[in-house]
């Protein structure tokens, strides 16, 4: 990045880690499928896989989402946010289903006297005293 360009907010990374234990044979037949060039390796493989099952599943997961109530994607709660909730008196609920992002600035107090619950399905990215601050209040 050039020296006189700032970046204002770190990007969030698009994707998660996750670790899966595979028996032999599946692990064989996942090796083979890469070998013959179906596949590029064995990640392209699994989220092929993963796509397929959640296209399978759309109008479930659809409805579901809807019936839950969730916030579909990215969605990100800034320290205005929380303020503007507290001065309104009001407590969040958060429901994401994908990713949410609890900036930075966001203190411990402020998160406690504003969040009232949190549920996400995907992955949440708050500072660890945030999380702590949260941890009896998330599903």
């Amino acid at each position: 990045m050039p020296s006189n360009v700032q970046e204002l907010r770190p990007k969030p990374p698009e994707t998660e880690k996750i670790t899966i234990n595979l028996g032999f044979v599946d692990l064989g037949h996942v090796d083979l499928m890469v070998k013959d060039g179906f596949y590029s390796n064995r990640t392209d493989f699994i989220r092929t896989a993963i796509r397929n099952q959640l296209e399978r599943h759309a109008d479930v997961v659809k409805q579901s989402t809807a019936r839950k109530g969730l916030d579909l994607g990215l969605r990100n709660y800034t320290r205005a946010d929380l303020e503007a909730a507290r001065q309104a008196g009001e407590m969040l609920h958060i429901n994401v289903l994908g990713l949410c992002n609890i900036a930075p600035d966001v203190t411990a107090d402020l998160a406690r006297a504003t969040i009232g619950s949190v549920s996400v399905l995907g992955a949440l990215h708050a500072t660890p005293a945030v999380k702590a601050a949260l941890a009896d209040r998330t599903r």
